[in-house]
């Protein structure tokens, strides 16, 4: 390596402290890359490495603010003197509930997080979101008991817990959304006919024949089965039409 070359790589490291601890890692890296830099290695707080799976929540500090900030490690590119840790896990209170027995209501969420009427309304969970989401809005559906719309809002969730690190009125943005995604769709989203037609024949046993012979193919003939295989039917109107009067 050249002279000029070995400089730049010097001058192109930075500090950074990790539990307390000082590391010079490139500028350019990642949090989460740095730290495989400095030796980690990662088996909690490392998922997709591309800011899906929620697994990498970091609170850091620039060294000349007081101020705490919240991101994904796999976004968050590091700065000189940032202090970090990560939180592959967010503790927040998370309700029990069994689905089937609850009708999809907004009655039934605000009882089981009465904590969304605390809401002062300053947008810090948006703020802190890493998908751009907009959770201020979402608990304001909440409040209004709108389940669909929180389910939709809230789509992108993955579960990282950071809105609720922000949170002065110490909601749990993330458990509110979960919940809500799933009344929506166990209770309130019309119930796809061919989907239910297709469950019936694998338990009839339709496909056993099949699922054995191609378990005994090679790698090279699935590979060709799946170039050659043909797409699937358009859904048709009466395929997701509802078929009782809770979805009318």
């Amino acid at each position: 390596m050249s002279e000029n070359a070995a400089n730049r790589s010097v001058d192109d490291l930075v500090p950074i402290f990790f539990m307390g601890k000082r590391y010079m890692v490139p500028s350019s890296l990642t949090i989460q890359k740095a730290l495989e830099y400095a030796g980690y290695q990662h088996v909690r707080g490392c998922g997709c490495r591309g800011g899906i799976c929620g697994a990498c929540g970091t609170v850091y500090r620039d060294p000349d603010s007081y101020r705490l900030q919240v991101g994904l490690a796999c976004q968050t590119v590091v700065e000189s003197g940032m202090h970090l840790m990560i939180l592959p896990y967010y503790p927040g209170n998370r309700a029990e509930f069994d689905i089937d027995e609850m009708q999809g209501t907004g009655g039934e969420v605000a009882a089981l997080y009465p904590e969304i009427f605390k809401c002062i309304g300053c947008n810090a969970c948006t703020q802190a979101c890493p998908m751009d989401i907009d959770v201020m809005h979402y608990m304001a559906q909440a409040i209004r008991g709108d389940i669909k719309g929180v389910a939709e809002t809230s789509f992108d969730c993955i579960m990282c817990g950071l809105c609720a690190s922000r949170c002065p009125a110490e909601e749990v943005q993330f458990n509110v959304a979960i919940l809500s995604r799933r009344l929506n769709a166990r209770h309130l989203t019309p119930r796809a006919k061919h989907l239910e037609k297709q469950v019936e024949r694998v338990a009839a046993g339709e496909f056993e024949e099949s699922l054995r012979e191609l378990m005994g193919k090679s790698t090279d003939d699935l590979k060709q089965l799946y170039r050659d295989r043909e797409a699937e039917p358009q859904m048709t109107e009466d395929d997701w039409k509802p078929q009782d009067a809770r979805y009318v």
